[in-house]
């Protein structure tokens, strides 16, 4: 984007007082259409100047013009996060797209709007490709039947123990919470047995059928499914690592880079910048620290961080963040912190100079 247009898209700023909001909403639909294309091309100037401008004209526009412009921003990865968090807070006429699809929209958001919002708004969390389990938790818990339907059908869902056995209560007169747990693919084996035994003929009839009857098979077909939605190549194309790591590079300019630095970037839920800032401390590359980072094994990271020095805390902060909320539940993240506080830091660290020569190899 050339500096003309950015002065260009300031300039609706004082066209946002204009009377006919007619006209306001349409300025905001051309603003929210100008930046879904050319979003990728734009630094973070420019995004706050984006921002600026489509909050404004977010108070004083039409409901199908703040349906429009919530709908252009949720498929972007990098998108003006006060516009986003306004729009996903509003009603569900509005904040629905952005809460199936943002991955602009950080945890605490989500956990709050399905606190405090509607049941309308916790469906359309539950429907989002990922949630974690602290989500579905609020969800279980808050939602009505459909929120509990939606969340136990989506196998991108990270259920908790509680969740689950909240489910199961439920399912006993449910026939469609009964088959949408049957054909989980990560129910625990004495789960899907009293499934079956309390499930309705009918349903009974199709787990059976599609194989829920068979324990050690843990239903192939849903578990081939969640293997290809939750792989390494499905996480590493959620985030926007090229400009996490630009935002990082400045900090490097400027010689403010630290595990401080490391660890507020995960406090603050910016996986990119997180995954850069670590490879630059550990003195690896950025590509090995977004495999590593992305993946089930934690045990790479957690020799690199004990080579490197890496404080309890922020280590605890990265294995919070990222795909990391996702594909690991709070027991595996509680062995995790286990493992990195019985390594031996002199060991981790030969550990790790073998890893580097053999990569230099």
């Amino acid at each position: 984007m050339s500096s003309d247009l950015a002065s260009h898209i300031v300039d609706f700023q004082s066209l946002a007082l204009e009377n006919n909001i007619e006209r306001r909403s349409e300025l905001a639909r051309h603003v929210a259409l100008l930046f879904s294309r050319t979003w990728e091309r734009c630094s973070d100037d420019q995004i706050d100047i984006y921002d600026n401008v489509m909050l404004r004209l977010s108070e004083v526009v039409e409901r199908q013009a703040l349906s429009y412009m919530a709908d252009r921003l949720s498929e972007v990865r990098r998108a003006p996060e006060q516009t986003v968090r306004r729009l996903a807070f509003d009603e569900i006429d509005v904040a629905e797209p952005l809460l199936r699809r943002s991955n602009v929209l950080k945890e605490q958001d989500l956990l709050s709007i399905a606190r405090g919002k509607t049941d309308d708004h916790r469906l359309a969390i539950a429907k989002r490709e990922v949630i974690s389990e602290s989500i579905s938790d609020v969800l279980v818990n808050l939602g009505n039947t459909q929120v509990k339907q939606t969340v136990a059908a989506n196998e991108g869902a990270v259920l908790g123990q509680r969740s689950v056995n909240s489910l199961m209560g439920e399912a006993r007169g449910d026939e469609v919470l009964q088959l949408a747990l049957g054909q989980r693919a990560d129910l625990a084996d004495a789960h899907i047995e009293a499934l079956i035994n309390f499930a309705s003929e009918q349903v009974r009839k199709q787990l059976i059928k599609e194989g829920a009857d068979d324990v050690a098979g843990k239903l192939p077909k849903a578990a081939r499914i969640a293997a290809g939605k939750l792989s390494n190549e499905f996480w590493l194309g959620r985030y926007d690592f090229e400009t996490g790591r630009g935002r990082v590079m400045e900090l490097v300019r400027q010689g403010k880079l630290s595990e401080n630095s490391l660890r507020g970037f995960a406090e603050e839920d910016r996986f990119a910048e997180a995954v850069a800032a670590f490879a630059l401390l550990a003195g690896i590359g950025h590509s090995e620290a977004q495999h590593w980072t992305v993946r089930n094994d934690t045990e790479p990271f957690l020799v690199v961080c004990r080579a490197s020095g890496f404080g309890m805390m922020t280590v605890q902060a990265l294995l919070k963040i990222g795909p990391w909320r996702y594909r690991l539940s709070n027991s595996q993240r509680q062995i995790a912190l286990r493992a990195y506080q019985a390594l031996d830091q002199q060991e981790a660290y030969k550990q790790f100079v073998t890893w580097k020569e053999q990569w230099m190899a």
